[in-house]
């Protein structure tokens, strides 16, 4: 059994991890399933670009056939649409006291569990922005909030250590008793990324127009609503604040949140989402039926309405299939909205 920490997906944020981890003396192991990816890192290392940080980092890599042995850290770094066919695919190499970190967006820990455990999965919220530019080449746009938490909120020495592990990345990344409301706030804020996915503009432009506030307000009290009536306390982070969406909080309580998102925004070498990216340039499916189908389906089990996010999915999925990204497309997420 091996202490290098497997990195499965060494794409924007699981090569992002590596390099910072592995630059820190950490023994890291990237697996990748695109080969050139792969061969790129072999052979010259991975590279991190942008305003945060350049470096080069040598690094080694492999194809998931590749892979031998079984690893007690094991951090998932994959696109959520992916998240069951990855977990299947790594569980040989997991060791039997190892545990699963997903750094995703979604609520990946739910698919993990499953597989795995719940009792060998970790929670992980990442919230920097960061695009995979072709093999070996990473844009690290900027810094983001950092959480890692266990499923219960247990202060273990297993999380003290995934913490560290992160801090290596992030100095400030949290080590919290409340993973799930970082991830729902996470998934309330997500929402609002997949709609400014629809228009050409960047997140900070969509954000800026007043005339589709109403669209972000809907998708942010709709994913609310269903934290709420499953228990979650969601917690905020980078202008988002889910109190701002909650039931009796005011239009202005939610413009003050969306404009402090569209603040954040600003601030970024990564101009567009990276579902923005999945349908504009790398031509491919987006991450919405992982995301936030999930959230139709948990809606549905505690009686909760979500009209503007199932048309939200539709919309996407219409994006996907070629329909363009423009402004009249929010438009038609704006009538859902009455």
């Amino acid at each position: 059994m091996s202490n290098t920490i497997l990195i499965w997906g060494a794409g924007a944020v699981g090569g992002t991890l590596g390099a910072f981890m592995a630059r820190a003396g950490e023994d890291v192991l990237l697996v990748d399933v695109v080969p050139e990816h792969v061969e790129a890192i072999n052979a010259h290392g991975l590279t991190i670009e942008g305003p945060v940080e350049s470096f080069t980092q040598p690094m080694r890599a492999v194809g998931p056939a590749d892979l031998k042995g079984q690893f007690k850290t094991v951090i998932l770094a994959v696109k959520a649409l992916h998240t069951e066919a990855a977990t299947q695919a790594l569980l040989p190499h997991l060791a039997l006291d190892g545990v699963v970190v997903s750094a995703q967006n979604g609520l990946n820990e739910l698919t993990i569990g499953g597989i795995v455990g719940a009792e060998r999965t970790i929670g992980c919220f990442v919230n920097f922005g960061a695009d995979w530019l072709g093999p070996g080449r990473i844009l690290l746009g900027n810094r983001g909030k950092v959480a890692i938490g266990e499923l219960d909120g247990a202060t273990t020495a297993r999380i003290r250590e995934i913490h560290r592990l992160f801090s290596l990345y992030e100095p400030d990344a949290e080590l919290t008793a409340n993973i799930w409301g970082y991830l729902w706030g996470k998934m309330g804020y997500g929402g609002m990324l997949f709609a400014t996915a629809l228009t050409p503009a960047s997140m900070s432009d969509n954000f800026a127009s007043a005339k589709h506030a109403a669209v972000f307000m809907a998708l942010g009290r709709e994913v609310m609503a269903v934290a709420r009536a499953r228990g979650v306390t969601p917690l905020g982070f980078n202008g988002f604040d889910p109190k701002a969406f909650m039931p009796g909080a005011t239009e202005a309580d939610a413009l003050v949140s969306i404009r402090a998102m569209e603040e954040h925004n600003r601030h970024t070498a990564k101009t567009h989402s990276g579902v923005w990216r999945d349908i504009a340039v790398r031509k491919r499916k987006t991450e919405v039926d992982a995301q936030f189908g999930i959230i139709v389906g948990l809606a549905e089990d505690v009686g909760v309405k979500v009209p503007v996010t199932r048309k939200l999915i539709d919309l996407v999925h219409q994006v996907e299939t070629g329909r363009p990204q423009g402004w009249d497309v929010l438009d038609e997420l704006l009538t859902s909205c009455a």
